[in-house]
């Protein structure tokens, strides 16, 4: 079978498990449901992936990738101008879709981080590595600001993209908790009038 054929069937079973495991969790989706969810026989799966712990870091990795791509969209790759406009659109879009998505848990890297970091090093160290991607384009992202002269040349961009990371994911693990938005807009409103100072 060529490698043409084999990748769809991998990425298809990858995108079904993200959107089981968000509806649950990652213990609670069993092979078998997620084999029927794809329409395909066991050996198929185990053609792609010595065990569930590997397909979870390759699941991970899949889902942290397309993340990334998704924020550099909003934060470097943007029409808009304003590094702080493209930051205040990429928070607004967020609640939108927390929103949109019945107030439940819109991340799987959010989502899994506290059940799957006790039991498999290989998939912490993936979610690990996908904060750090996270983080670096939001550095970056402050970088150009400072850079076009509209961010503060005091504000340091990596400990800045650090704090801005910590305080986002914080409030959407609150708003979860709470179904509600307001400790989005809360962060939002933070991070842009406290952290992200004009120069």
């Amino acid at each position: 079978m060529s490698s043409k054929t084999e990748h769809p069937t991998k990425e298809r079973i990858i995108e079904a498990a993200e959107r089981l495991m968000l509806e649950k969790s990652f213990h609670s989706v069993g092979l078998n449901e997620l084999l029927r969810t794809v329409e395909i026989p066991k050996g198929s799966f185990y053609h792609h992936f010595a065990s569930k712990e590997q397909f979870g870091v390759e699941m991970l990795k899949h889902y942290s990738s397309e993340s990334v791509k998704m924020k550099r969209s909003y934060l470097l790759d943007s029409e808009i101008n304003s590094i702080i406009e493209r930051f205040r659109v990429f928070f607004e879009t967020g609640i939108s879709n927390f929103q949109a998505n019945g107030m439940v848990c819109p991340c799987l890297i959010i989502k899994l981080a506290s059940e799957v970091s006790s039991f498999s090093e290989p998939m912490r160290e993936t979610l690990a590595e996908g904060l750090e991607n996270w983080n670096r384009v939001i550095a970056e992202a402050l970088s150009l600001g400072i850079k076009k002269g509209e961010l503060a040349p005091s504000l340091k961009p990596r400990e800045t993209a650090l704090l801005i990371g910590a305080l986002w994911t914080g409030s959407v693990q609150q708003a979860i908790i709470l179904k509600s938005i307001a400790p989005l807009v809360e962060a939002r409103d933070h991070i842009l009038s406290q952290i992200l100072l004009p120069a």
